[in-house]
């Protein structure tokens, strides 16, 4: 699952309807696959971390258990400390901050149905995601790594 494509489908979400106004389920929607656009990013930033970006190269069980092996609650509740988020350098601390925030509307999206979520504020989300994951990828293979060890890998 590629998250520029997921980013691509929270747009059609929102923009599809051709009498203007989306239905609120459509923004309900698009606001959670703007989450898994992050939550993926971060999914396979930790598989390419961990075994490696070339398929030719790489065992794909390995790659998949990898991949898999985020846990929604556990990378929050990470992301929420800023002591240690503090020494990631701002891109990372910038995703941890729009994963947070994300995942809390996708909350809101996915199990309150009382709640309505505008356009705008959609709209602003989606991009936020975007550019989330655009920091992410852009950061080094150090930090993405040191990232992955914080938020994925089990405390002892």
């Amino acid at each position: 699952m590629q998250p520029s494509e997921l980013i691509d489908t929270a747009h059609y979400l929102v923009d599809r309807n051709s009498t203007g106004k989306p239905r609120q389920s459509d923004l309900n929607r698009a606001m959670s696959t703007a989450y898994y656009a992050m939550f993926h990013a971060l999914c396979r930033n930790c598989a390419d971390c961990v075994v490696g970006t070339r398929q030719s190269l790489r065992s794909q069980s390995a790659w998949m258990q990898a991949y898999r092996a985020a846990n929604h609650g556990t990378v929050k509740t990470r992301c929420l400390n800023k002591l240690v988020m503090n020494q990631f350098p701002k891109n990372i601390q910038e995703f941890a901050d729009s994963f947070v925030s994300l995942q809390k509307k996708r909350h809101q999206a996915d199990y309150n149905p009382d709640h309505e979520f505008t356009i705008y504020e959609v709209m602003t989300e989606i991009d936020a995601a975007q550019k989330g994951i655009e920091k992410l990828n852009n950061s080094s293979i150090e930090d993405r790594t040191a990232f992955v060890v914080y938020t994925v890998m089990q405390k002892r």
